[in-house]
């Protein structure tokens, strides 16, 4: 059987990244055929669109999708393409690897970030010289869809442990936002007692001063939109940088996958850029398309690598993104 992959690279050094992470799918004992489509700031220079309705409809009827990165254009590209694959839920490991120089080597925390809604819904309003506001949406069967995949995740054994007794928290700011944050962590928790899985909670806040400071308390967490935006970057810090997070935008027959750094235009175009969140995304297309074992080969090298080198100039050494490809490749 062969997947249809869909390969957006956007701008930057996504035209760098991406192809990285092709080479790393096509060493594996899986078949795919990869479509490539724009996207992007260059893309809506040339077009006059972000996002071209067939790069979104390539989106939607392929097995999966895989993006770089794109810079000033990136909510026009990346909040439809989430839209084109169905995407309730954003999936953000945070992990620290053996040889990277991490603030907490302890870290290894998933996020599980509601995708759909909040402030992100898109909602804003200018209503006078003086006065703009931000309309938040919170429903119940979005955050009640999250919590089923929150529940069936720590049931697989997908989180930092396989010991589903661990649960999950919910990261959360109902003390302040009653209605919709309220509303969220209601849902959590009444589908967490339905499953009989363990969740506790804890303050937005609170979490994002706690987590630097014992991220061992942390395994799976679940959050509303733009907290789990923020927190997982917070976590990123942790662990090394954005270079080093992959992440994955999950429907229910559909997914996009995507590192979570940006374009870096200051080394877009020198081969210096670290693949190693753009080949951990890849990673995880390859489990969410079933090959569970070839997802683990993959992420297996990329510790490999990490720890012994060749490592790109983030990481402390001086090797290109093709040296560093092809140790992973290698190791495969």
């Amino acid at each position: 059987m062969s997947y249809e992959i869909a390969v957006i690279e956007g701008d930057g050094i996504g035209h760098e990244v991406v192809p990285a992470a092709i080479d790393v799918l096509d060493a594996l004992d899986v078949a795919f055929e990869f479509v490539e489509a724009e996207a992007g700031d260059a893309t809506k220079e040339e077009t006059g669109e972000a996002l071209p309705r067939a790069t979104y409809n390539l989106a939607a009827d392929a097995d999966a999708t895989l993006f770089g990165a794109a810079g000033e254009t990136a909510a026009d590209v990346i909040l439809p393409l989430r839209e084109a694959v169905g995407s309730f839920v954003n999936v953000r490991p945070a992990k620290a690897y053996p040889g990277v120089d991490a603030v907490r080597p302890e870290t290894d925390v998933v996020f599980l970030r509601e995708n759909t809604e909040g402030v992100y819904a898109g909602h804003e309003d200018r209503l006078s010289d003086d006065l703009s506001t931000l309309t938040r949406v919170v429903t119940s069967s979005a955050s009640r869809e999250l919590a089923e995949f929150a529940c069936e995740f720590v049931e697989d054994g997908r989180g930092p442990t396989d010991d589903a007794e661990e649960g999950f928290t919910v990261a959360h700011k109902a003390n302040v936002m009653r209605e919709t944050d309220g509303r969220f962590r209601e849902e959590m928790f009444a589908v967490a007692e339905e499953r009989g899985v363990d969740a506790d909670e804890e303050l937005m806040d609170a979490f994002a001063t706690k987590l630097p400071l014992d991220p061992t308390q942390y395994g799976v967490v679940v959050c509303p939109n733009l907290a789990g935006d923020v927190l997982s970057d917070l976590a990123a810090g942790l662990v090394g940088g954005l270079g080093l997070l992959p992440s994955a935008n999950i429907g229910h027959d559909n997914a996009l996958f995507e590192p979570v750094h940006g374009t870096a235009p200051d080394i877009a175009g020198e081969g210096v850029a670290n693949p190693t969140a753009a080949i951990l995304s890849a990673a995880m297309l390859v489990e969410f398309l079933g090959h569970v074992e070839e997802g683990k080969q993959v992420r297996d090298a990329v510790e490999s690598v990490l720890s012994d080198g060749p490592r790109t100039g983030d990481l402390g050494g001086d090797a290109t993104t093709d040296e560093v490809t092809a140790a992973v490749v290698d190791r495969l």
